[in-house]
C-alpha cells in the first residue's frame, strides 16, 4: 500500500500518475480539508475535488480547478443579483456542492460523502479526506488573521503571511477508512506530493493522529518537491517561503521538513542540491517533475513509487 498525502493542481497531478501506476488497492490517496469553507449555503471542498475532477478525467486542465467544459449561468445570475461572485462555482461543479450538502444534512461524514461522488465519477481509488470533522486554515497578516479563501482567493494571496494556524485541527476525526489504514500496518511508503506545504500539507500533519502515525512509522516518507528552479509550478508557496524567510528552493524544503521526511525527489534542474541534500542524510531521486500532462504525471509517478518501494 502506498498512501499519498495531496492537495491542490501539484498534489492532483501527481495523484492521477500514481492512480495510473497502481491498481486501486495499492493507493490511498488523502487530501486536505484546510481549504475548505461554507459559501452560499455549501460547504466547499477544493482541494478534496481538484483530486476527484483529476483522476474522473473530468478536470479543467488550463485553469487547474473546476471542470471541464464548464458554463457558468449560476455565477451570473448571482452576479446580477448583486450576490458574491469572488468565488466561482460553475455549473456543473454546483451539482456537486449541492448533492454534497444535502448528504452532509442527513448527518453523513464527509468521507463517505466523497466516496460516493467519486464513484458516481468513474474514480476506482480512494480519496479519503484528511478529517471528517472541520478543520481551517487561517493565515496570519501582520495586520490581521485571514481565512484561507479570503486569502487566496478574494485576495489573490496579496497579503504578507507571518504564519498559519488550523482551527479545529486537535479536535480532528479521522475517517474510518484511514484508521484502518493506520492500523493495518500494511503502508509501505508514504509519498508527499509536489503540494504547498504550509497550506497543503501541513494541515494535514497537524490533525494529531496522522502526526503520531508518522512518527511511529516503519516505512519511509517520500516528499516530491513543490520548488523547481527556485520557483512555485503553480500557487503561492514560493511567495510564502520568501515571506516566512525562507529562500525558495529544495535544499530550503528539505531543511524545513527535516526528519519528517527521508526521501527527496527533485527536479533535474536542481541537480546541483544533490550532494547538499545527501549530506544532510536523505536519499535523492533527480527526475522530470514538471506534469504536464497525464502521460508525464504516469512516468514521474512510476519512478516515485519505484524509489519509495526500493529497499
Amino acid at each position: 500500500m502506498i498512501v499519498a498525502l495531496a492537495g491542490g493542481v501539484g498534489g492532483a497531478r501527481l495523484s492521477v500518475g500514481l492512480a495510473a501506476a497502481l491498481p486501486p488497492e495499492e493507493l490511498a490517496i488523502v487530501v486536505n480539508t484546510g481549504d475548505d469553507f461554507e459559501h452560499l449555503g455549501f460547504t466547499i471542498c477544493p482541494d478534496l475535488d481538484t483530486v476527484m475532477y483529476t483522476l474522473a478525467g473530468v478536470n479543467n486542465a488550463k485553469t487547474g480547478w473546476g471542470r471541464a467544459g464548464e458554463r457558468w449561468q449560476f455565477m451570473g445570475e448571482i452576479k446580477r443579483l448583486q450576490g458574491e461572485d469572488w468565488f466561482q462555482l460553475g455549473d456543473r461543479d454546483l451539482a456537486v456542492h449541492v448533492l454534497r450538502r444535502e448528504a452532509l444534512r442527513r448527518g453523513r461524514p464527509l468521507s463517505e460523502v466523497t466516496r460516493d461522488l467519486a464513484v458516481r465519477l468513474g474514480v476506482r481509488h480512494r480519496i479519503i479526506p484528511m478529517s471528517d470533522t472541520p478543520v481551517r486554515t487561517r493565515v496570519k497578516t501582520r495586520t490581521r488573521t485571514l481565512s484561507f479563501q479570503d486569502y487566496f482567493v478574494r485576495l489573490r494571496c496579496a497579503p504578507r503571511v507571518t504564519g498559519f494556524q488550523f482551527s479545529g485541527a486537535r479536535a480532528a476525526t479521522v475517517p474510518p477508512a484511514l484508521r484502518r489504514l493506520m492500523r493495518a500496518r500494511q503502508t509501505e511508503a508514504l509519498v508527499m506530493c509536489p503540494s504547498n506545504p504550509f497550506v497543503s500539507i501541513a494541515p494535514i500533519m497537524a490533525v494529531p493522529a496522522i502526526r503520531a502515525w508518522l512518527r511511529a512509522r516503519d516505512f519511509p516518507v517520500v516528499a516530491v518537491s513543490p520548488i523547481i528552479g527556485g520557483a512555485a509550478v503553480k500557487g503561492p508557496a514560493a511567495k510564502i517561503m520568501r515571506e516566512l524567510g525562507l529562500k525558495p528552493s529544495a535544499l530550503a524544503l528539505v531543511r524545513y521538513y527535516g526528519d519528517r521526511v527521508d526521501r527527496w525527489v527533485i527536479d533535474q534542474q536542481d541537480a546541483g542540491l544533490l550532494g547538499a541534500i545527501e549530506r544532510m542524510g536523505k536519499r535523492v531521486l533527480i527526475a522530470d517533475t514538471l506534469m504536464t500532462g497525464r502521460s508525464r504525471s504516469a512516468a514521474l509517478a512510476r519512478r516515485v513509487v519505484a524509489f519509495a518501494r526500493d529497499k
